[in-house]
C-alpha cells in the first residue's frame, strides 16, 4: 500500500533540494557576474505566476523567454498550460542552458546575449511570438539599451502582444516619457524576496 504521506515528505524535500541547488547555481552565476544576473537568488514562485498569468496559454506562436536562468519562471509557464515546444529560451549562460535542456527537453535553447534580440533569434521564430517574458535586470543597463531591448521584442510580436517585465524598483524599468507603447504596473508582490512588481508592455492591438 502506498504511503501518501511519505510520497508527499520524498516530493517536498526534492523539491527544497532543487531549490537549494539552483540558489547555489544562481549565486556562482552572480559572484562572477553581477551586472548580468541582477540578483542573488532565482525569481520566487509568487512573481513567477504572475508573471505567467499574462500569457494566454491558448495562443499557437511561440512565447519567448529572456533570462531564464535554472527555469523558475520556464516552470511557471507551462504550469500555466503553455506547451514546453512553443517556449523559445534565450539564456546567456553555457551552464544554464544546459540545465534548461534537460529540464525542458522539447523546448528551443539558444545560448545568445538577449540584449541583441534580432542577431541571436535570426531564424529561430517562423511566426510573430505571442510574448516576451524578460527575467533580465533591466535597471543594471542604461536607458538607450532598456529601451532598444523593449523595440526590439515588441518587434517580434503580433501587434498586442505583451512584453513582460519584472522589477523591484518602485518605477518603471523601461522610461515612458514619449512612449510609442502602453504600459500596464500589476500589484506588488509582496510574497517575493525582495517583493517586486510585473510590468507589462504592448504596441498595437
Amino acid at each position: 500500500m502506498v504511503d501518501r504521506n511519505s510520497m508527499g515528505r520524498a516530493v517536498q524535500r526534492h523539491r527544497t533540494e532543487r531549490r537549494q541547488d539552483d540558489d547555489a547555481r544562481f549565486l556562482k552565476s552572480w559572484l562572477k557576474n553581477p551586472l548580468r544576473m541582477g540578483a542573488v537568488t532565482p525569481s520566487g514562485p509568487a512573481l513567477a505566476r504572475k508573471m505567467a498569468s499574462y500569457v494566454d496559454p491558448a495562443g499557437t506562436g511561440p512565447v519567448v523567454e529572456l533570462g531564464p536562468g535554472t527555469g523558475p519562471m520556464t516552470t511557471a509557464l507551462v504550469a500555466r498550460g503553455i506547451d514546453p515546444a512553443r517556449l523559445v529560451l534565450v539564456e546567456y549562460s553555457a551552464e544554464f542552458c544546459r540545465l534548461l535542456r534537460e529540464r525542458f527537453p522539447t523546448a528551443t535553447i539558444v545560448q545568445g546575449d538577449a540584449y541583441s534580440l534580432p542577431k541571436t533569434l535570426a531564424g529561430k521564430l517562423n511566426v510573430p511570438a505571442d510574448a516576451v517574458v524578460s527575467g533580465l535586470p533591466l535597471m543594471t543597463r542604461p536607458e538607450p539599451v532598456r529601451l532598444q531591448l523593449l523595440d526590439d521584442a515588441l518587434g517580434l510580436m503580433r501587434p498586442g502582444a505583451p512584453f513582460i517585465q519584472f522589477t523591484y524598483s518602485v518605477v518603471s524599468p523601461v522610461p515612458l516619457k514619449g512612449a510609442n507603447f502602453s504600459a500596464e504596473p500589476s500589484e506588488r508582490v509582496w510574497r517575493n524576496i525582495p517583493p517586486a512588481r510585473v510590468w507589462v508592455y504592448r504596441r498595437g492591438s
